[in-house]
């Protein structure tokens, strides 16, 4: 893509309503602009990184078995006033009528209506287990929107239901969701510790909650050390193992937050020598929770012996919107974001410090041919900005690499190659620098 035909409208400025690291890089970097409060339009290279962040997560759910459909936004109060949910749930969900006067609401979750779908569609334990799932935008009345996508009222959420015909098989399949869970993070380069966590108005007596670890994250984390690894501990589990004793091992290592624990439990059952303290910000959310629903909308499947039997349920849920923001928390500089590969939104930032020369021109021309057609995604700054001006923006929006072409390092027969994270340079031909841009694209494109 040459900028010169893209939308990317960039701030020099941080924007004073912005109150944390990610909400300013990605207003500043032109990835987001508010539409009303807690609301935002998706901007071109924002709306690129959400999706490679999607797909990393349906790419996961699918490695799983899990199928995916696609539900309304808005939902009938019919089907929440059914499970008992409709008052109970609180002022966040957006209640409405429609025009001939139904109770009608935008979606803060789904379990009514998958347990409606799947009650209507199955009745033998022969189509168990099912695992459905969906990636939808979520609505949610905050009292207090802020933080960006970090805390909005409108958000991008995957979530994923799971069916079975016992208990014992219900806790298998979140066991399988658990190791996703660990999967998805960690192909996006980040850190995940697993935390038990309080239900909430999901329900249920079983939850863990996923924190990355941020220096700028909201909440303080209270954690044993060995939560904590160079890589996301289970990232190269299988599926189809018992990892009811690994998982529990885990979780097991107490970890804490201001928040949701008691810290003076943290204090209690971890030794001093293996106590960590750091800052985290919650992106994924699993819970099993029985026959909460299913009893009550009758979500019922004849069992083996002829038996009618309520089918045992949980949820799953990652914030897909709020990575963008987490892993810009996770990952950044003084100069901008540092996006890891996986989910940069383009691999190579491309630039041309004097647009308009013929040899230089003809130069980038060449390497953004051959970048392209190697399958790597390139943002070619061919405009007539300031070589400054180029830097900074590359700097900011935090693409993994950047191949700089001049007239100056052409007379030589060079270019530069810089990676962004660490700062390092290589002087190499044209041809040298596309060979190692191609060997280290394809090798980072998958963290885990």
């Amino acid at each position: 893509m040459r900028l010169s035909q893209f939308f990317l409208p960039v701030l020099r400025e941080t924007p004073k309503e912005a109150e944390i690291v990610s909400h300013q890089l990605m207003l500043r970097a032109g990835m987001v602009r508010q539409a009303s409060a807690g609301i935002y339009s998706w901007l071109p290279l924002g709306f690129r990184v959400l999706k490679k962040i999607e797909q990393i997560v349906r790419e996961e759910q699918d490695r799983t078995g899990a199928i995916e459909l696609l539900m309304p936004t808005v939902q009938s109060a019919d089907l929440w006033h059914q499970s008992g949910r409709y008052q109970a749930y609180g002022p966040e969900m957006l209640r409405f009528e429609d025009r001939h006067g139904r109770e009608m609401l935008y979606g803060p979750t789904n379990e009514e209506l998958i347990t409606t779908i799947f009650r209507d569609g199955v009745k033998s334990y022969r189509d168990l287990p099912k695992n459905l799932y969906h990636i939808q935008w979520k609505f949610r009345d905050e009292v207090r929107p802020r933080f960006g996508v970090m805390r909005g009222r409108e958000f991008l959420m995957k979530d994923a239901y799971s069916f079975d015909l016992s208990a014992e098989a219900a806790r298998q399949s979140y066991n399988k969701m658990f190791v996703a869970y660990l999967r998805t993070f960690a192909r996006m380069g980040l850190k995940s510790i697993p935390m038990a966590a309080d239900t909430g108005p999901i329900g249920g007596d079983l939850s863990h909650e996923f924190i990355i670890l941020a220096d700028t994250g909201e909440s303080q984390v209270y954690c044993h050390s060995d939560l904590i690894e160079t890589r996301t501990p289970g990232a190269d589990l299988d599926f189809t193992a018992d990892l009811s004793p690994l998982i529990a091992s885990w979780t097991s290592l107490y970890a804490a937050t201001d928040e949701k624990h008691d810290r003076a439990r943290f204090e209690a059952e971890v030794p001093e020598a293996k106590r960590v303290s750091a800052r985290g910000i919650e992106v994924g959310h699993i819970f099993f929770f029985g026959t909460k629903y299913s009893e009550p909308m009758g979500c019922r499947v004849q069992g083996p012996d002829g038996g009618m039997v309520n089918v045992q349920m949980g949820s799953y849920g990652v914030g897909v919107s709020r990575l963008v923001g987490a892993i810009i928390e996770a990952s950044h500089d003084q100069s901008g974001i540092v996006w890891p590969l996986p989910v940069a939104p383009f691999e190579v930032g491309l630039i041309n410090l004097k647009a308009g020369d013929k040899d230089t021109d003809k130069a980038c021309d060449d390497v953004y041919g051959k970048l392209t057609r190697a399958g790597i995604s390139v943002l070619y700054d061919d405009t007539n900005e300031r070589a400054g001006g180029k830097f900074a923006t590359m700097d900011l929006i935090g693409l993994p690499f950047q191949l700089i072409i001049g007239p100056k390092g052409l007379k030589g027969g060079e270019i530069e190659l810089k990676e962004r994270k660490s700062g390092e340079r290589m002087t190499l031909s044209p041809e040298a620098a596309v060979k190692r841009l191609t060997e280290l694209v394809s090798a980072r494109r998958v963290l885990a």
